[in-house]
Order: structure tokens, then C-alpha cells, then sequence
């Protein structure tokens, strides 16, 4: 294997499993744990990865900020594995808050489509548009408020005023990352993470649905921690060491 495979491939499983270790990866190349190490360095220099005693771990990044029509298409088919998981979490005659987020707009079409018989409330415009136009069993509430043209829906004191009405079984909020190291949950726009606050204080069980990378990923505006949440819904399982965290903390993956 050329060294240019072996580092993508390395890249690969820290993309999969969030760390690697020398020892392991020593065996699995059939090459000497110098050369794991020099391998190492040379993808931390590239800014891949950052070292630590033994291994490496994936390098935290910054949330990038897209335009909403951006956001639907990014990670489509793994926002889809979510979207059925949250879906399945739902229970006939429950109250849900579905929140400013394109992976909820996927668990709204599930809905429209089921059999189920909810109350959505909800500030997101996608969402209103796909319940509200279906002929299903779902009633939909709509907060009103100061519209965000870049978030496709409604923030501010009015929207948490009415939020704050209400007292929901579920809710299932958008990230744009979490660090269970720091217990921190972050978002990039501060109205939006002021009403996810809201919602999560009025909601009896909080559901994060975010793509696996977002394990990995931080806003710039932390809007709970991990102890506010009692569930991650996720399209892949991280790795072993953030399991044992979120076990440790009764976080429930699914």
C-alpha cells in the first residue's frame, strides 16, 4: 500500500470511529508503529487530525454557514435515517415541537404520510407548508413571531412567549454541534439558540437530531449542555469513547 492510501484509509477510520491508536493501526497496515507515528504528524500538519498519547482524534471545526436553500441538500440521505429513527420515537396523541431545523422538515413529511394522530407545534414555514397541505391527522400550531428569512422561520420574545405556553412531550431540536467533553450544545445564530432554550424548558423530553459529524462540530453560540437533553437521534453511532459519556451522562442514542 503506497502512503498516500494508507493516509486516506487512516482518515477514513477516524471519519468512522472519531479516533484511532497506533497499536491498531500498526497490525492493520503490517507497517512499524514509527511509521503509524510519522503518518500522524504528517496529517496533523495538514491540519487533518490532532495527535494525542497513542493516537489521534478527529479535529474539532467550526460550524460552516450555509443559506437554508444550501442546507436541504447537504447530507440528504443521512438527515433521512434520522428523520425515520425520530419518527419512531413519536407516539399517537403526543404534543412534539419540531424546531428550526432541514432534518425536522423530513420528519414532517414521515408524519404527513403516517397514520399517526399528533399536535405539531412548530416555526418553521417548510414545516407549516408540508402538514397544513396533506390530508392527515395532524394538528398543526404555528408560533408567530419575528420571521428569519435565513432560518425559514419564526424567533424572538413573541415565538417564545407562545412557546412558552405550552408544556410538549417531545421536542426534536436542530444543532449545529455538540461537545460531550464540555457538555456543551451549540447553534450559529443566537435567536434561534435563545428559542431552542425555550423550547427545551417546555418540553418534557428533548430529542438532538444531527448528522454524526456534528460530534465533531461547534457553533459559536451555546444554547444548553448535555445534561438538558435526554436523547440523541443520529444517522451512525460515534465512537466508543463519547458512548461511554453519554451513557454515563443518560444520554439515550438511537
Amino acid at each position: 500500500m503506497f502512503n498516500k492510501e494508507r493516509l486516506d484509509e487512516i482518515l477514513n477510520i477516524l471519519d468512522n470511529e472519531g479516533k484511532v491508536k497506533v497499536k491498531d493501526l500498526s497490525k492493520k497496515f503490517s507497517v512499524t508503529e514509527d511509521c503509524i507515528r510519522k503518518d500522524l504528524k504528517q496529517l496533523e500538519q495538514m491540519d487533518k487530525l490532532q495527535r494525542t498519547y497513542g493516537g489521534a482524534i478527529k479535529l474539532r471545526k467550526s460550524k460552516q454557514i450555509y443559506e437554508f436553500s444550501d442546507r436541504k441538500k447537504i447530507d440528504l440521505s443521512k438527515k433521512n435515517i434520522i428523520a425515520k429513527k425520530a419518527v419512531d420515537i413519536i407516539e399517537d396523541r403526543d404534543t412534539i415541537f419540531l424546531d428550526l431545523s432541514t432534518t425536522n422538515i423530513l420528519i414532517a413529511k414521515l408524519l404527513a404520510s403516517s397514520k399517526k394522530r399528533v399536535t405539531v407545534v412548530t416555526n418553521m414555514l417548510d414545516i407549516i407548508n408540508i402538514l397544513s397541505s396533506e390530508d392527515n391527522n395532524i394538528i398543526v400550531i404555528a408560533t408567530s413571531g419575528i420571521l428569519s428569512k435565513n432560518l425559514n422561520g419564526f424567533v424572538g420574545p413573541v415565538t417564545i412567549d407562545l412557546i412558552r405556553r405550552y408544556k410538549f412531550d417531545k421536542s426534536f431540536i436542530g444543532s449545529s454541534g455538540i461537545d460531550v467533553f464540555d457538555k456543551s450544545v451549540t447553534t450559529f445564530d443566537i435567536e434561534d439558540g435563545i428559542t431552542k432554550t425555550a423550547i427545551i424548558e417546555s418540553s418534557k423530553k428533548t430529542f438532538l437530531v444531527m448528522e454524526n459529524k456534528k460530534f465533531y462540530i461547534d457553533g459559536n453560540y451555546k444554547f444548553a449542555t448535555v445534561d438538558d437533553i435526554q436523547g440523541i437521534v443520529t444517522d451512525t453511532i460515534p465512537n466508543d469513547e463519547i458512548v461511554n459519556i453519554l451513557d454515563e451522562d443518560n444520554i439515550q442514542l438511537y
